[in-house]
């Protein structure tokens, strides 16, 4: 079984998966579906290491929004069909460079 900080790190691992794809572009990604498919299942996995992260892990780092995390995982696994790309890619520009900084910090703090 994984440890909190092999959670924490293959969260990390997962954005910088993302962020290295994304930097093609957003009509790269818009026309895509291998690079919406492999952002999506990348999101997939920072949600579900986010889902079983322990609470006492989760008490140190109130700010990350955890439950939106896992929302998204669920979205993302269970209404596939439902996926909004301009969802997806909001999160990569906006929540996703946070979301890494908030990990680091946590990390250290273990």
């Amino acid at each position: 079984m994984r440890d909190s900080r092999e959670r924490l790190l293959d969260m990390l691992e997962a954005i910088g998966d993302i962020e290295r794809y994304a930097s093609r572009g957003r009509s790269a990604f818009d026309t895509d579906e291998l690079l919406q498919t492999w952002v999506v299942r990348h999101l997939q996995i920072i949600g579900e290491a986010a889902r079983v992260l322990p609470s006492d892990v989760q008490g140190r780092a109130p700010d990350i929004a955890r439950s939106e995390i896992i929302g998204m995982r669920n979205i993302l696994v269970h209404h596939y069909f439902d996926v909004d790309t301009d969802v997806v890619w909001r999160v990569i520009e906006r929540d996703l460079p946070r979301l890494k900084t908030q990990i680091e910090r946590l990390i250290e703090s273990l």
